[in-house]
């Protein structure tokens, strides 16, 4: 399922960007993305949504990230490793798997990332973690 297709695209405020390769969508608490059918994430892509983001990232904002895989693609991990080094923006990640190929491909991934990355059959279970994550809950008690 679509971010735009699930009922929290009414109950959350976001920002859509577009790209060639996907369609990023921003909120409050994370990035999340939905990548073409079809295309490799690898460094190019990397640089591109850094360049675009870099504002955002930079600020020292913590948020998480969602990766929502309803397109069959591929992604270089590596790329995690490399952007945990030089940016700290994320504190988790979710996957959202729709195959058990995709779900052995985030198991994979998940030896790259060095916060905690869950992986989830649906794009619910990953918005539901993502937003009760303790870090979101003191920071909205703090508000």
């Amino acid at each position: 399922m679509k971010f735009e297709d699930s009922k929290y695209s009414t109950q959350i405020e976001y920002r859509k960007e577009e790209f060639s390769f996907g369609t990023i969508y921003i909120t409050e608490h994370f990035l999340l993305s939905e990548f073409n059918e079809g295309i490799h994430v690898d460094y190019n892509i990397a640089s591109e949504l850094i360049s675009r983001f870099s504002n955002f990232i930079s600020k020292g904002v913590k948020i998480g990230y969602i990766a929502n895989r309803y397109n069959s693609y591929s992604f270089d991990p590596q790329l995690w490793v490399d952007f945990n080094k030089d940016y700290d923006a994320f504190i988790a990640s979710a996957i959202v798997t729709y195959s058990n190929f995709s779900y052995l491909n985030a198991s994979l991934e998940k030896k790259f990332f060095n916060k905690s990355l869950k992986r989830c059959k649906n794009i619910d279970e990953a918005i539901e973690w993502i937003m009760n994550l303790e870090e979101f809950k003191t920071r909205v008690n703090q508000n």
